[in-house]
């Protein structure tokens, strides 16, 4: 029984289980962190045409239970029922700003407005949480005024049944929202719908302080209508937090790490270097700059990048731009009067050779985007007393990085062959060095 009733709140299995597994097998809902905020749409609701035909109705059967509580209102003197109806009103109008704000938000970029009107949304949120804290004003000044000039309750019957409907009424959006949020695999909308569904506890309230008046305790419909104009202060305290984060480009941590674990299943990444991500209306920007191989070869490099957005899109489905920049080299292993690099492309590997600045001083490197299976590689360098060897070796045992083990001879200019094997395969990739400008005739005086 208590599993049933946990699970009819949102806490039980059932309530939590609308997540999916990523093509790892991990645990993954594909969707970061949600939570419903009165006032504030979940933007992955507004991702889809069926999200906001669920937004649409649940405004529309909120408004019906609003009309029908305010009738009671208005013959009753409820001031508990006034408080609930605020409550129900305030929930439903959320829709009206929010959806002007999502039509505005789909008109193309302009000149003036090169990002769209996207956060037109953020001013809707705002006015949202305006009209909730006037709503909570006027409930809170009800109920103290009614505190201290007690008035009779009429037609209790009539109230009672009012509780009921915005109990029914909560209860019919928290079944809708939760099924089409499992149709469309939305974990925001079943949070929503849960949420509703604790909503309409409040309703319920209004009904015990029909029962305390009846029973003689006529002060139990301002208490009650007290208490519920403290949850809506509440709710605007939420609100507001969530509309100003936005506002200043704040997100939900677990989006950063959504962005590293998409990273993580992208062959090629060293490491991802930096992520960034900011709210435009319901649409998601992100930023990453990752670290790769750089002796990958522009195709390569591309093709990582490609494989990351996609990754992105598919863990984060508000997501709209997704930007991926490479990380600059590391400068430790850079030579300051170093000659270009040279691009390797050849049938048995592709990469980069170029003399860095080790530890142990200057060294001919080659890093490699792609290889033969037990590559050896050499540089034969013509020079005029004859010709100078370097063998190429694995750094660490990474046979993506082989260095020479001595230092290239001065000067740093010269023609010079790239011999490679592997097993019955080898060639010669001829190329020529030569220092920066400047820098030529530097080596003559050291």
């Amino acid at each position: 029984m208590w599993e049933k009733a946990l699970d009819w709140l949102g806490f039980g299995a059932h309530g939590h289980d609308h997540g999916g597994r990523d093509h790892d097998g991990h645990g993954h809902d594909h969707h970061g962190p949600h939570g419903h905020t009165h006032g504030v749409i979940d933007a992955t609701i507004a991702t889809t045409e069926r999200g906001i035909w669920a937004i649409k109705w649940s405004f529309v059967i909120l408004a019906m239970t609003a009309a029908l509580q305010i009738a009671v209102v208005v013959f009753s003197g409820s001031v508990a029922l006034l408080a609930d109806t605020i409550h129900n009103v305030a929930d439903a109008t959320t829709a009206i700003p929010l959806w002007i704000a999502f039509v505005l938000a789909r008109r193309k970029p302009t000149r003036t407005f090169t990002y769209g009107l996207g956060r037109v949304e953020d001013l809707a949120g705002i006015v949202i949480v305006l009209i909730i804290l006037a709503s909570a004003l006027v409930a809170g000044y009800e109920a103290i005024n009614r505190l201290f000039n007690p008035q009779p309750i009429q037609f209790l019957g009539w109230l009672a049944a009012a509780g009921i409907i915005g109990f029914l009424g909560n209860e019919v959006v928290a079944v809708f929202r939760i099924r089409v949020g499992r149709q469309i695999n939305s974990a925001a909308l079943i949070a929503d719908g849960y949420h509703a569904r604790t909503d309409g506890l409040t309703s319920l309230a209004v009904v015990a302080g029909a029962l305390g008046v009846w029973l003689g305790y006529p002060l139990t419909d301002p208490i009650i209508g007290l208490l519920i104009t403290i949850a809506i202060f509440g709710i605007v305290w939420q609100s507001a937090r969530s509309v100003l984060t936005r506002m200043l480009d704040g997100v939900e941590p677990g989006l950063v790490d959504e962005v590293h674990h998409a990273a993580e299943h992208v062959t090629g990444i060293d490491r991802v270097v930096g992520a960034k991500a900011r709210w435009l209306g319901h649409k998601l920007h992100v930023d990453v700059e990752i670290a790769v191989n750089d002796g990958l070869l522009l195709a390569a490099a591309n093709n990582i990048a490609a494989s990351l957005k996609a990754e992105l899109f598919a863990h984060i489905p508000a997501l709209d731009v997704a930007t991926v920049r490479f990380a600059e080299p590391e400068t430790e292993g850079g030579h300051h009067h170093a000659p270009d690099p040279f691009l390797v492309a050849g049938k048995l590997a592709s990469g980069l050779l170029e003399i860095v600045d080790t530890p142990q001083g200057e060294r001919m490197r080659l890093r490699l985007s792609r290889h033969a299976e037990g590559l050896q590689a050499g540089v034969a360098i013509e020079r005029p007393g004859g010709i100078e060897r370097l063998v190429l070796s694995p750094v660490g045992g990474d046979h993506h990085y082989l260095q020479s083990l001595v230092a290239p001879a001065e000067p740093h200019e010269f023609s010079a062959r790239l011999q490679l094997a592997a097993g019955p395969d080898s060639e010669d990739l001829p190329f020529a060095m030569a220092e920066p400008e400047g820098h030529r005739h530097g080596h003559a005086n050291r």
